[in-house]
């Protein structure tokens, strides 16, 4: 049956995104902030730009949905007098030394504009023109510019998701949360001080999804990977319209307001539940970095974030109902993808959620077979 009141555990982009698409949709919803140490949404640094990437098939596909989404998702906030999500849309630059490299990728974005409404316009340009863009670029890098190329700021958008749902009436407790089924039917979830129940219960802890669910037996195939990202202040220079830089490879750079670029970031897989920043990871961060744009070689370091990725098995997140467990759902596993695909993703399960649309017989939003 539709869901009448649903717990959301977990405020990172997956929690936060679902919480205010159930609420929206008239849902009587409860957030619950476990407050781990490493939430992948605080550290990210949100490039929407996923038209260049190499993936393909399901992947690729929800990937550039996610990127079309931000327009409505805007409008959606806006409406509950939410108007600020940390989203600017200043473009993206591919960049490389090699030309036959940027003519792999030029043809592959191409030959993808037909289904990606917010990519905008694609061109080829000099070394010349790419560095007044971005002006710490290194000489000897042309560069294939893609107008609609995005960034948001995770904590900015986290906020306003969470802000948004609040307006709709959601209200947050804090602590770490358990998951007992009630007698009758619905679900309990206690946190320090309180009992909480609901008909439809949402984990949507990231990385720390399957300590929620051990309790109940299952287990999805998700685990923690450490991201670090650097923060650096470019003297006054005025960044907020600088396009996010994407050299062929796992690197990138991107920039903010208040003269600010994020370089980085690591894929630290078999990290484990370890949030530190470490004297290689920020040697690999900032030699990538400058390697890229050696006009950063004199900014100001002002800080290193460390996010834990919910790094999946294979590709897509694990998102949808939890087999044999009437009203229990699961939205995790966006490796580094959360906040380009996270607001679509959870506005999809809020509508499964809620009756609105029916779960698909296959692919990722669907039954999830998570027994252990």
């Amino acid at each position: 049956m539709p869901a009448t009141t649903a717990i959301v555990i977990g405020t990172g982009i997956a929690g936060a995104a679902t919480a205010f698409s159930v609420a929206r949709r008239g849902v009587t919803v409860t957030m619950v902030e476990a407050g781990f140490d490493g939430q992948a949404t605080a550290a990210g640094a949100g490039i929407i730009q996923p038209w260049s990437s190499v993936v393909t098939g399901e992947f690729y596909d929800l990937y550039a949905a996610g990127a079309d989404h931000y327009d409505e998702l805007i409008a959606q906030l806006a409406a509950v007098d939410v108007h600020d999500i940390g989203y600017r849309r200043a473009g993206a630059l591919v960049v490389n030394r090699e030309s036959g490299v940027l003519d792999e990728v030029e043809a592959r974005v191409t030959g993808r504009l037909g289904g990606a409404r917010s990519a905008g316009q694609v061109s080829r340009i000099q070394n010349s023109r790419a560095r007044e863009l971005f002006p710490p670029l290194g000489e000897g890098f042309d560069a294939l510019h893609i107008s609609g190329g995005a960034r948001v700021d995770g904590r900015t958008l986290r906020t306003a998701l969470l802000a948004g749902a609040r307006t709709l009436g959601a209200t947050i407790v804090e602590g770490i949360a358990s998951i007992a089924e009630v007698n009758g039917g619905g679900w309990a979830v206690e946190t320090a001080g309180n009992t909480l129940e609901a008909d439809t219960v949402v984990v949507a802890t990231g990385a720390w999804t399957n300590r929620m669910l051990e309790p109940l037996g299952r287990r999805i195939p998700v685990e923690p990977q450490r991201g670090q990202i650097t923060h650096l202040r470019v003297g006054t220079a005025e960044t907020r319209f600088w396009p996010s830089v994407h050299p062929v490879s796992s690197h990138y750079l991107v920039a903010f307001d208040d003269s600010r670029v994020v370089v980085g970031a690591t894929r630290e897989t078999g990290s484990g539940f370890d949030p530190r920043v470490t004297a290689d990871g920020q040697r690999q961060i900032l030699d990538n970095a400058l390697s890229v744009a050696p006009g950063l070689a004199d900014a100001t370091l002002i800080e290193t974030r460390v996010g834990l990725r919910p790094l999946p098995d294979g590709e897509l997140p694990t998102v949808g109902a939890l087999h044999g467990l009437d009203g229990v759902y699961v939205n995790a596993g966006f490796g580094a993808a959360g906040l380009t695909m996270g607001p679509l993703v959870g506005d999809r399960l809020a509508a499964v959620i809620t009756g609105e649309a029916a779960a698909p017989s296959a692919g990722f939003l669907s039954d999830v077979d998570a027994r252990v």
